[in-house]
């Protein structure tokens, strides 16, 4: 028992070694979580696309349980395009972990919705982490390689 114990804690700390939060040009991510404040509390989920070894594109989605102001129930969804600038490289950090400042640009119901975020990822393996973005929106969750 000993030694099936041993070897999956070797096996699950041989993963997180291989970890990479932010791979550069070519990288995909899907992340989906929770909204905690900014324009109501809900649901989120965004795709990203590394474009550069800095920058990435994507778009996502933030549906609130309950309508922004007044309870409108036309305004109980974001649909949004994005871009984030990855600062591992440029801050040295571990490849476990990615720093994102970012913009996000869509439609709030059926008005114009501007945010802006800080991120920050970390990778447990190689295919799954965990995300905190604070800014216009905050909002938790899970990231996925792919």
């Amino acid at each position: 028992m000993k030694k099936l114990v041993l070897a999956c804690t070797m096996l699950f700390a041989g993963q997180l070694a291989f970890a990479q939060a932010w791979q550069g040009k070519g990288d995909q991510k899907l992340q989906v979580g929770f909204n905690g404040y900014g324009n109501g509390t809900g649901v989120t989920a965004t795709y990203d696309y590394g474009v550069s070894n800095v920058v990435s594109l994507g778009a996502g989605a933030n549906f609130y349980f309950d309508g922004y102001r007044d309870n409108n129930e036309d305004n109980n969804v974001f649909v949004f395009g994005r871009v984030n600038f990855h600062l591992q490289d440029a801050l040295n950090m571990p490849s476990k972990w990615d720093l994102y400042p970012g913009l996000d640009v869509g439609l709030l119901g059926n008005t114009f919705g501007l945010g802006a975020h800080l991120g920050v990822r970390y990778f447990f393996n190689n295919n799954v982490g965990a995300f905190i973005e604070a800014g216009n929106n905050g909002s938790i969750g899970l990231s996925f390689n792919f």
